[in-house]
């Protein structure tokens, strides 16, 4: 089916997912800790992230969560923590992490354009740090729509924010391609109604996502190829 919309994830499909956020997770857990190496390990244990290996487990919830659930297991091991401050603070924080693009975005999101695509951001971070994170990329101007958790449309895998991005370019959500790394993407796609892609740039693997995607790709640098054929 022709595809005229094409709706990103963010974390793990238009940037790496290890590369953006590990590095970064290991230090705000730490900050939080405010270097109490048990607190740290409580930390990291809350949010599945192996301390050691700086890196989340595959089946961690942040992966693919909200900013607020993140928060909110932060604060599940800091007695008398404020959820909404570790919540802001996550946010701000996380609008500032140093971006690790899949691929170089600004030429792809031109390319797209150029053929007439409309194109999106739906991310479960906050709509603050997806538009701070695609300024820093120099591509927020390419997007038609961007939407965070926080944006009143919803989470993923819940399908309203899809629908909506639909609703806002006037695309039939089968012209659509919802393009992520999650199965929480992916899931969220087939609700809407959407076609389904899969990436692998994220920390989830081909076997767990193919059985939800009309393909599995390496990257989103490969979307104009699958266009094509």
């Amino acid at each position: 089916m022709r595809v005229d919309g094409l709706l990103f994830d963010k974390d793990g499909t238009l940037f790496d997912f290890g590369a953006t956020w590990n590095g970064w997770a290991a230090s705000m857990i730490n900050r939080f800790a405010q270097g109490d190496a048990a607190v740290s390990q409580r930390i990291a244990d809350a949010l599945m992230f192996d301390l050691v290996a700086e890196t989340f487990l595959p089946h961690s919830f942040v992966i693919a969560g909200t900013n607020r659930e993140a928060a909110e297991a932060v604060a599940s091991v800091l007695p008398g923590s404020d959820v909404d401050a570790i919540d802001d603070a996550l946010m701000l924080a996380a609008a500032e992490a140093p971006l690790a693009p899949a691929v170089p975005l600004a030429p792809l999101m031109d390319n797209f354009l150029e053929v007439g695509l409309k194109l999106g951001v739906m991310t479960n971070d906050s709509e603050y740090g997806a538009k701070a994170h695609l300024t820093e990329a120099g591509v927020v101007d390419r997007f038609h729509f961007i939407a965070g958790f926080d944006s009143g449309f919803g989470a993923k895998p819940d399908p309203g924010p899809l629908l909506e991005f639909a609703a806002h370019t006037k695309l039939a959500p089968g012209r659509v391609a919802m393009v992520g790394d999650s199965t929480h993407d992916l899931i969220a796609g087939r609700r809407a109604g959407m076609q389904t892609v899969a990436v692998l740039t994220g920390l989830a693997l081909e076997a767990e996502l193919a059985p939800h995607a009309d393909v599995v790709l390496p990257d989103i640098g490969h979307i104009p190829a699958w266009m094509a054929a």
